[in-house]
């Protein structure tokens, strides 16, 4: 019997991600940051690249609210522009809007967040499941690590992105998205097209990071 009818949705955009997944989390710019081998300029570089996507995953949210496909994933605890707008403020300072750009590969992935909240309601899901689920899970370890190497307040000032206030209980909460996952209303083939689309969104993390390693190698 066809897999995509026997297994849990969420079971296989998760299995099916793994490999972009990994490769994501083990980037050499990541490993480098996580490592605490890189200054804190590349920690907030890093942090206005986030920008970047979630104002184009957020700004896209609002149309989908009522769509019967995506509206049931915005879920306003889990929005995070604001948090990142509050770190920036503490990396860069209150002028930290003037000049900034996104490095190329940001600007694609964001358009193509913006894209698919425009055009593809189940396609926004895949963007908004490779995001908001990394962050309620390995985004812990870069919090942890940012706060212990260049002396952030736990949980706060610097890394207030990875602070979910909102949701006091993380593990209930994944549960819950991945019950939404399972209830998706698509049919085998558009479920498909949602997990490429889920491999296409770590790939496009993944060319951020890797042009995030360009402008900041390891000098050791």
């Amino acid at each position: 019997m066809d897999a995509t009818v026997t297994t849990p949705f969420s079971t296989l955009i998760r299995t099916a991600s793994h490999e972009q997944h990994t490769e994501a989390e083990t980037s050499t710019f990541m490993s480098d940051l996580l490592g605490g081998r890189l200054g804190l300029d590349a920690y907030a570089r890093y942090t206005e690249q986030l920008w970047f996507v979630y104002r184009a995953l957020e700004d896209g949210a609002e149309a989908l609210r009522g769509d019967p496909v995506a509206g049931p994933f915005v879920q306003p605890e889990l929005m995070r522009t604001a948090a990142l707008e509050s770190d920036l403020m503490h990396l860069r300072g209150a002028r930290w809007r003037e000049g900034l750009e996104p490095l190329p590969a940001t600007a694609a992935y964001a358009d193509r967040v913006a894209a698919c909240a425009r055009t593809w309601p189940a396609g926004y899901i895949a963007h908004h499941y490779t995001r908001y689920l990394g962050d309620l899970s390995g985004g812990q370890i870069i919090r942890d690590r940012a706060e212990r190497t260049w002396g952030f307040a736990h949980k706060g000032d610097g890394v207030r992105f990875y602070v979910f206030e909102s949701i006091p209980n993380p593990a209930s909460f994944k549960r819950g998205y991945r019950e939404l996952l399972d209830a998706v209303d698509a049919d085998d083939l558009e479920k498909q097209r949602i997990v490429d689309e889920c491999k296409r969104a770590f790939s496009l993390n993944t060319a951020v990071f890797r042009e995030l390693g360009e402008v900041f190698p390891l000098s050791a």
